[in-house]
Parts: C-alpha cells; structure tokens; sequence
C-alpha cells in the first residue's frame, strides 16, 4: 500500500487489529526469503517447503514473494523459449509425448523440465497447433480466449493439457490473473471499509475519473491525515508485495504523476491532455 509521501508508509492507524502486530518485513528477511527462492521450482511443493523454512511468515506474503521473484526469472529467461527452434522442438516433443500418452501430463512436465511457466508453455503450442490447422494465424484474442476455457481448443487431448497447465500454475495464466484480480479488489473494499470506519472523507477512484481524471490513486482523501509524522493525500492499494524493483515501477507508471505540493496541499494527477490540479 502507498500513500502521498511517495514511500512506503505503513498506515497502522487506518488497520484492524492483527493477531500479528509486526506486519513489516524487513530488508534483510526479504533478501533471505529471495535468496531462498533462487533455485526453487514454481510448485506447491516449494510453497510448502519455503513456509516450513519461514514459519514467522504469512503464506500470502510468501506467495507474493515467489511470485514476483519467479516473474523476474520468466522474464529474463523469456527471449529464448520463443526463437523458431525452441518452439518447433517444445511441439516436436509435445505431439511425441502425447503419441505415447495422452493422458500423462505431457506439458507441464515439459515446461518443469525446461524451467517454463506452464501456462506460458500452453501458449506456445496452442499457437503452434493453431497455426498447423487453421487457414489463418490466430488472432491473441482467440488465443486468450482458449486458454481462459480451454473446452473451446478443437483438439481434446490438447485442450486438457492446457487445462492442466493453467489449474498448476500458481504465478501465470488466466486462472491467476482472476485471483490477483479478485484479491485487489477485495483489499480496495477493505480499505474503502477501514477509511469509513475511520470517519474519513475521501474522493474514490470512479468520483475522480467522473472529474476528468485518466491517471488517479485509488482515494484522495479530501482532508489530509498525519500517519507516523508523514502528511498523507492519497492512498494507493497494491495487491503484492512492495519489493524495490515494484517500488520504482509504481513510481514511474503512477506515484510521480500523484505528487503532493507541500506548498499548497494539491495533489497533481497527470492528464491526458495536461497537468491537471486538484486541491485537497
């Protein structure tokens, strides 16, 4: 969660009692936790060690933390799974496999082996099956839209193992991406709840877009609150876990264009056409 100081502030005034007062991770037991997640296959099983290893830790905190750390790998390692011969040998080895069994969890054991997201696998050879069998290329929507219900992929023995490539990854694909989606929602609702209960007047992010703003933290708050010695404006909910490299994205993409003028207590949101300046 950030808030108008353009750093993270822990807002423990506007929190419902915890059973776990100490909510912050510190550095060094985040570059634990990362360090640890180094060499650790994206499954349940490593979910269920890495909680074992860190017991002090919530699941969801972990879960985060594997996330976003098994993403960064994905994206360093992404360039190389999508060259011509990558993909013709991952098809290759997929129609053997399925040749063999088609019931055994050919792709996902696939993407395993070669340190793939699985639900990133499973687009690589629907792609490549469609482009064999359709007279025209698949447009991503159809694509997207295959792999959100995979019932509607023309082969069956294809569609279930891209089924079961999406219900076993647990950091890629539609599947996920409903739950993250699910999860933010839930925490704006909860801080929606939580600045209510607090008596707190705010401007919420369909109010503010009603006004003309395309760029726009999730509340302004309308009378400024002091948390911890920090003057706070506005509050941006965030559904994972605020790492550094999140940090400087969220800067970049939002935070700068929310920046809060000590002079006269206005928050600036960026515009689509200019610089627009709502005061608090």
């Amino acid at each position: 969660m950030a808030a108008g100081c353009l750093r993270p502030v822990p807002l423990r005034l506007l929190r419902r009692p915890s059973p776990s007062p100490n909510m912050i991770l510190t550095k060094a037991q985040y570059d634990e936790i990362a360090q640890c997640l180094v060499s650790v296959p994206p499954t349940r099983q490593s979910l269920r060690k890495l909680k074992q290893t860190f017991p002090s830790q919530s699941q969801a905190t972990l879960l985060s933390i594997f996330s976003q750390e098994y993403q960064k790998h994905i994206k360093r390692t992404h360039a190389k799974h999508h060259t011509s011969e990558a993909i013709e040998t991952y098809y290759q080895r997929y129609l053997n496999g399925v040749g063999r069994n088609g019931t055994a969890p050919v792709l996902l054991e696939l993407a395993n082996e070669v340190d793939y997201a699985p639900s990133l696998m499973a687009r690589i050879i629907l792609e490549r099956f469609l482009q064999e069998h359709e007279e025209t290329p698949p447009s991503k929507s159809v694509i997207n839209s295959m792999l959100r219900d995979p019932s509607q992929i023309p082969d069956g023995v294809l569609a279930n193992q891209v089924y079961q490539c999406i219900v076993n990854d647990c950091c890629y694909g539609p599947l996920v991406d409903c739950i993250k989606h699910a999860i933010g929602h839930e925490h704006e609702v909860l801080l929606r709840d939580l600045l209510l209960e607090k008596n707190l007047s705010f401007l919420d992010e369909d109010q503010l877009r009603a006004k003309g703003y395309d760029k726009t933290p999730d509340f302004i708050l309308q009378v400024p609150v002091a948390v911890e010695g920090h003057i706070i404006h506005w509050i941006e909910s965030k559904a994972s876990f605020g790492d550094e490299c999140s940090h400087h994205a969220y800067l970049h993409d939002q935070f700068w264009s929310y920046w809060n003028r000590d002079d006269c207590n206005q928050a600036e949101i960026q515009n689509s056409k200019k610089l627009k300046k709502a005061c608090l």
